[in-house]
């Protein structure tokens, strides 16, 4: 069976022919993020490698906290552990490359204690292929490809990475996020350029990009009017304990189709609806707690000059830092998802 030693280096291990047994011996290792696992036994991980045309000791990156090289078999080896289709390994490895971007800041998201999950986002025809899910219940149960490819994702950062928890890990609740975390964009019920375009990437690309969710807001609105769901989105926004307007972050709405068409018909695109979201959002800082504020006048004097109680602080510095994506089935649902407030978010291109 395949593991890895204690440089982070795959290896073979006996084990016995008994999945209790090889599950306790996970567990025992620190291996398992305390689910069951797939025994990724050598002809396993071989399967998942034909995924792949890049050769099995590839580095894909040196990953946070630990820095042990995140190689292709590594990779592949967690992806068998979650119950990956070796069909899936190109996007986990674009999504271990894009943790590793500096602006992503993945020192931080592994050794917080902020409840911060990796939110991982699939653009283009492969998203299809794969069956990610991205209309109901994308960022629920029900969907292999979601729950294997985010679960993999984790357990890379957990196994290679170092992030263990009550360790290098110091999340002082976490999240069920830290599970797995994953779906498509709804690219078909979107009346937007989908997110991987607006990043630059041309809508024949796949591309993955991973996000430092702090967690998830349902914004249940019944409203048919354009101006009042922007209004009701920026309300929940705000949050006075809030690393977000602590540092100026990159906060993400999650639109629902229903939602997005009822703004696109009220003459509000991405870009006006991102303009109006971060007027709307701003906080007067003498709502937070006294320390909290000494915080954001240390982080954010040189961008906005003095800070009073009346300042009004933005959520980010500026409003093209906030993250529109279309996702979900009918309904009229929208999920806010906050973020780290010291991450920004990263996209690779997924390639065999």
């Amino acid at each position: 069976m395949s593991a890895m030693n204690s440089d982070n280096a795959a290896q073979l291990i006996e084990a016995p022919d008994d999945l209790d047994a090889i599950n306790r011996l996970y567990r025992e290792r620190q291996w398992s993020d305390g689910l069951p696992i797939v025994p990724p036994t050598q002809a396993r991980v071989l399967r998942m490698l034909e995924g792949t045309t890049r050769r099995r000791d590839d580095v894909v990156a040196a990953l946070a906290p630990g820095f042990a090289n995140a190689t292709v078999e590594n990779i592949a080896i967690n992806a068998v552990m979650a119950g990956c289709e070796p069909a899936y390994l190109p996007v986990l490895i674009a999504a271990v490359e894009a943790c590793a971007d500096q602006a992503f800041n993945l020192q931080a998201i592994q050794a917080t204690t902020n409840p911060v999950a990796i939110w991982v986002i699939l653009n283009g025809p492969l998203a299809k292929t794969l069956e990610v899910n991205a209309t109901f219940n994308c960022i629920g149960e029900g969907a292999w490809a979601n729950a294997t490819i985010g679960r993999a994702l984790r357990l890379v950062l957990r196994n290679v990475g170092g992030a263990l928890p009550g360790e290098m890990d110091r999340a002082t609740q976490g999240q069920p996020g830290k599970y797995t975390f994953c779906c498509a964009e709804n690219e078909d019920d979107s009346p937007w350029e989908a997110l991987h375009v607006e990043r630059g990437f041309a809508k024949s690309v796949s591309t993955v990009t991973v996000v430092g969710a702090e967690g998830t807001m349902n914004m249940n609105s019944h409203s048919k009017d354009a101006a009042e769901l922007v209004h009701v989105f920026a309300q929940t926004m705000i949050h006075p304990p809030s690393n977000e307007y602590t540092h100026g972050g990159e906060p993400w709405i999650m639109i629902g189709p229903e939602h997005a068409d009822i703004l696109q018909r009220g003459g509000i695109d991405k870009a006006e609806l991102k303009r109006r979201l971060w007027e709307a959002s701003k906080m007067r800082a003498g709502l937070m707690s006294g320390r909290d504020l000494q915080r954001v006048l240390d982080s954010r004097t040189d961008e906005l000059g003095t800070i009073t109680h009346d300042t009004l602080l933005p959520i980010s510095t500026k409003p093209e830092e906030i993250c529109i994506m279309v996702a979900g089935g009918p309904g009229t649902h929208s999920v806010y998802i906050p973020c780290f407030g010291n991450s920004f978010a990263a996209t690779r291109e997924i390639k065999v």
